[in-house]
């Protein structure tokens, strides 16, 4: 992989949120949200080693661009997005390590990622996003807040489960919030804004107005209704 310093950011002990592409692009929708609401700029890009497939445009193929950025706003680092992960377990681990290291360089205390929660349980309009954190006393700490933890135990494989692990390995304290979806193979709107508004109840601040997610979630539903019909 190649990382690239662009420049450096004036923060003083931020938060970082770091989440990538996943299930129902939640990862990347909340990513995208985020930097848009709070104007962030790029201050450090990663390019991965061998493209993890190709775009086929109908008789020719193209390289995909894919590139995975750090942006700063104020007292906070986002990390993430894109439109995939490392396509071999030995570069999602040196991303990984990346990450922490930039955590432990702006002095970062405090790792948010987040993603997409699979459930076969009809969601309606309101997914229900859960949590699970790097200690049992922070859990404790969460569900004071009334927020839902996870409901039972299981395996979160990829970024946005293994970054947890890396930050609890490194003493930085971590929390993965997972929002319930039905269907994986359609951006997950309304999964996206449930976890924005999580977010915003565990760092007490406002990210930004959703009511477009509402707008676009309206717009995926009504397309898949008439290929349905």
């Amino acid at each position: 992989m190649k990382f690239s310093q662009i420049k450096e950011p004036v923060l003083q002990k931020p938060m970082m949120i770091a989440a990538m592409q996943d299930m129902g692009d939640v990862g990347s929708i909340v990513i995208d949200f985020i930097n848009t609401n709070l104007s962030t700029s790029v201050f450090r890009e990663v390019l991965p080693s061998y493209p993890a497939y190709v775009i086929d445009n109908g008789g020719y193929i193209d390289l995909p661009e894919e590139k995975w950025e750090y942006r700063s706003g104020k007292d906070t680092i986002v990390f993430g997005g894109g439109s995939g992960q490392p396509s071999s377990t030995e570069e999602l681990n040196v991303l990984c390590q990346d990450v922490i290291n930039v955590a432990k360089k702006y002095s970062t205390r405090f790792i948010y990622t987040l993603g997409g929660f699979h459930t076969r349980k009809p969601i309606g309009k309101e997914p229900q996003t859960f949590v699970t954190t790097t200690s049992l006393e922070m859990t404790e700490q969460v569900r004071k807040l009334g927020i839902a933890t996870t409901p039972e135990a299981s395996i979160i494989t990829g970024f946005n489960g293994l970054i947890l692990g890396f930050a609890k390995m490194n003493g930085i304290q971590g929390i993965g919030l997972y929002a319930e979806l039905n269907d994986p193979k359609i951006p997950q709107y309304r999964s996206a804004k449930s976890i924005i508004k999580t977010l915003e109840k565990l760092t007490y601040q406002k990210l930004g107005n959703t009511s477009d997610l509402d707008v676009m979630a309206d717009e995926v539903e009504s397309k898949t209704r008439e290929s349905i019909d």
